[in-house]
């Protein structure tokens, strides 16, 4: 088993990364010493899969569980879903010493951690991503909200969960558009931060495809490594936490624009990143050599790195990007790379660069 510590103090938390750790759940559970009574949040897909032998094991060591379980889908991330687990929560007389397991993708990590820093001002909660974009990504830093009809997770919390456990048996289950999503989460990762992730990448794509296990095993243990090292510095993005939001802005805006219907979040960050990148070389000299490894391995992952907009679309694109959470003074702020491996946070970009961008993006094939 591998494992990486978040280093938050008091706040400190393990991700556990091997195959098989749902069977242990309610074991690792027991050792946070956490109230007896817990709610387990998951969606329609993934309670076919997971939650009995979820249940099974908190039952097993003691614990008194329930089962929520919210739509399949970004739809889920409504406030409507929220007051349902509250009212759900509450019938079941979730106490503050009970808990929450958030089982699921980034979706149901994202409103479970929400209802759990909301509910009676906070309970504790323990992540269990089933997805590859949820172990890499969202499970881990504390980031938890939901969607507003103006824009995606403008209402949320920081709050850290107390255990995050990582099984990665679940991408057996997980389909494969699913999976080609998350990578689009981890390629970043290599983009920001780690230039020798990026190379893994571009020469082992095939077998990570194949989803070999040792291969597997590295990408997210490496992923999650980066997340933590940021989160640590960085807990509540006030300044480097920013360069997780790398292709996000306009990926983001992709979302909000196509109601969180047509793509996938790690589908619409691909293109986000790739017009990052070219944005990146007009403005901060990213090397053409860069902006076109860093296609290519999207393509390579089997993820979009061009997009068509109608001019109606294009305009509510840049609209949306202004209701993003890193917009500063009415000024949109980027992350941009200087290099692969090397990024800086905080940077303006006016609307006519990310025009230009986004005419590349919509001339280039995927081929």
């Amino acid at each position: 088993m591998r494992s990486v510590k978040v280093s938050l103090g008091t706040r400190s938390y393990e991700i556990k990364i091997d195959s098989g750790l749902l069977a242990g759940l309610g074991p690792d559970c027991a050792t946070l010493k956490l109230g007896q009574k817990c709610a387990v949040i998951t969606d329609t897909n993934v309670a076919q899969r997971y939650a009995k032998p979820a249940l099974t094991s908190l039952k097993r060591a003691g614990f008194e569980a329930v089962l929520i379980t919210v739509p399949a889908g970004e739809t889920a991330k409504r406030l409507k879903h929220v007051e349902s687990c509250f009212n759900q929560l509450a019938e079941h007389r979730l106490e503050r010493k009970s808990f929450i397991v958030a089982l699921g993708g980034g979706v149901v990590g994202d409103l479970a951690g929400f209802v759990a820093a909301s509910y009676l001002r906070g309970i504790p909660f323990v992540q269990v991503p089933t997805t590859l974009l949820a172990q890499v990504d969202s499970s881990v830093g504390g980031k938890t909200g939901v969607n507003l009809a103006a824009g995606k997770n403008l209402v949320g919390a920081f709050y850290q969960p107390r255990l995050v456990l990582c099984d990665l048996a679940s991408f057996r289950t997980l389909p494969e558009r699913e999976f080609r999503a998350g990578l689009a989460e981890v390629i970043k990762y290599g983009i920001i931060y780690d230039a020798e992730l990026f190379a893994f990448l571009e020469r082992d794509m095939a077998k990570i495809l194949r989803r070999d296990a040792p291969s597997l095993a590295h990408i997210v243990a490496r992923s999650c490594e980066i997340k933590a090292d940021v989160v640590s510095q960085d807990e509540t993005e006030g300044g480097l936490r920013a360069i997780l939001n790398y292709g996000h802005t306009i990926g983001h805006a992709i979302e909000a624009i196509t109601a969180y219907g047509r793509y996938l979040h790690g589908e619409a960050i691909s293109v986000g990143q790739v017009a990052a990148s070219l944005i990146s070389a007009e403005l901060l000299g990213l090397p053409a050599q860069d902006v076109e490894r860093i296609r290519t391995l999207f393509i390579a992952a089997g993820l979009p790195v061009s997009i068509r907009l109608t001019s109606t679309q294009r305009s509510k694109l840049l609209a949306a990007m202004t209701l993003d959470k890193k917009v500063s003074a009415g000024e949109i702020m980027f992350v941009l790379a200087e290099r692969i491996g090397k990024v800086i946070w905080g940077q303006k970009v006016p609307s006519a660069a990310v025009n230009r961008a986004l005419d590349l993006v919509a001339q280039r094939t995927e081929h």
